[in-house]
C-alpha cells in the first residue's frame, strides 16, 4: 500500500508542491494515480485534497503564488484580542477551488487531521471509503480543510455545520505519517511490511532561541514582535509544527525503514509560516531537492 503524507507548514507548502509538479511531469499522471492513500495537515490539507480530486500540482502552485499575499493580510498585529488574519478570503479560497464537493463525494481514501476544540480530541476528516468512523461524509470538503487549516492565534477556530468549533490539525499530526500507518494497519488490514510511504516535509527551519542575559521568557519570548509596526512572529507555533514533524518522521523511519522516503531540506532560517516573500526561495529548494533525490524518488515509487 503506497501512501503520500504531507506536512503542515503554511506558505511553505510551496516546497512540497514544486516537488509534486516535478513527480507529476516524470510519471506523466495525475498523483493521485502513484497512491492509494492521500493524507495532509493544514497547508497539507490543501495539496493532498487537490491530490485527491486530481488537479494538477502546477494550478495548485499557481494558486499559492497568486493568493498568498491576499490570505495574510494582517487584521492585527499583535493577536490579543482578535485572530492575527481573517479566515474571510481563506474560506473563499476553499470554495472556489473544491466548490460544494461533501467527504461523501469523494471515494479515494483522503484524511485530513483536525482538532476538534469543542470537545478538546484529535480528529480525522475521511472521505467515503468506508470507514466506520467516517460518521460525517455531508462535511464539504472546503470546511473540512479549512478546519485543518485554522493555526491558533492566526485564524479563527472554523465553525463546522454550526456544530463544533475546529482547528489545525497540525497541533497533534503535523506530520500525518503516523495516522497513515494506523489507517492501513488498522482499517485496511495491512502489515508494516507492506505501506510504504512517500512523506513531504515544508523545510526544516533554524529557529533561535539563543541564551541571552534576559530571562524573562514571558509571551514576548515564545512570540516575538518587532517595534514600532509590532508585527508578531509565531515562533512558538513554528517550534510546536517542527518537533510534531519531526519526532514522527523519526519514529517512522524506525518502523518502516526503507520503506519510509521522507522529502525533506534544511531552510537555514526561520522562514515563518505566513511569509509570502519567501515563495521563490521554497519552489527553488523542493526543486532542487527533487534533483537530488529523482532516481531515488523513481525506485520508490515504480516497485
Amino acid at each position: 500500500m503506497k501512501m503520500l503524507c504531507i506536512d503542515g507548514g503554511g506558505i511553505r507548502g510551496v516546497f512540497a508542491l514544486a516537488i509534486l509538479q516535478k513527480i507529476e511531469e516524470k510519471f506523466a499522471c495525475p498523483i493521485s494515480d502513484l497512491f492509494d492513500v492521500i493524507a495532509g495537515t493544514s497547508t497539507g490539507a490543501i495539496i493532498a485534497a487537490s491530490v485527491a480530486l486530481k488537479k494538477q500540482m502546477s494550478e495548485i502552485l499557481n494558486e499559492y503564488e497568486t493568493n498568498g499575499k491576499k490570505i495574510f493580510v494582517r487584521q492585527t498585529k499583535v493577536g490579543l484580542f482578535k485572530s492575527v488574519y481573517s479566515d474571510r478570503y481563506l474560506r473563499r479560497f476553499f470554495q472556489m477551488v473544491f466548490g460544494e464537493l461533501t467527504l461523501k463525494d469523494i471515494e479515494k481514501p483522503l484524511l485530513i487531521p483536525a482538532v476538534n476544540l469543542t470537545y478538546g480530541r484529535p480528529y480525522v476528516h475521511r472521505t467515503n471509503y468506508g470507514h466506520p468512523e467516517s460518521d460525517d461524509l455531508s462535511v464539504k470538503l472546503w470546511d473540512a480543510v479549512l478546519s485543518s487549516c485554522s493555526a491558533p492565534v492566526y485564524f479563527p477556530p472554523n465553525k463546522v455545520k454550526n456544530k463544533y468549533l475546529s482547528i489545525d490539525g497540525g497541533l497533534w499530526a503535523n506530520n500525518p505519517s503516523l495516522v497513515c500507518v494506523t489507517e492501513a494497519m488498522d482499517f485496511f488490514n495491512h502489515s508494516l511490511r507492506d505501506i510504504k510511504i512517500l512523506s513531504l516535509g515544508t523545510g526544516q527551519q533554524t529557529i533561535d532561541f539563543t541564551m541571552d542575559d534576559n530571562m524573562d521568557w514571558g509571551a514576548r519570548k515564545w512570540l516575538p514582535f518587532d517595534f514600532p509596526s509590532m508585527k508578531v512572529t509565531p515562533k512558538l507555533l513554528d517550534l510546536a509544527l517542527h518537533l510534531s514533524s519531526e519526532s514522527v518522521s523519526y519514529h517512522c523511519q524506525h518502523l518502516l525503514g526503507d520503506h519510509y522516503l521522507r522529502l525533506n531540506e534544511q531552510l537555514g532560517k526561520e522562514v515563518p509560516f505566513d511569509e509570502v516573500k519567501y515563495i521563490d526561495e521554497l519552489k527553488a529548494l523542493g526543486l532542487n531537492v527533487y534533483k537530488q533525490k529523482e532516481n531515488e524518488i523513481i525506485t520508490f515509487l515504480e516497485k
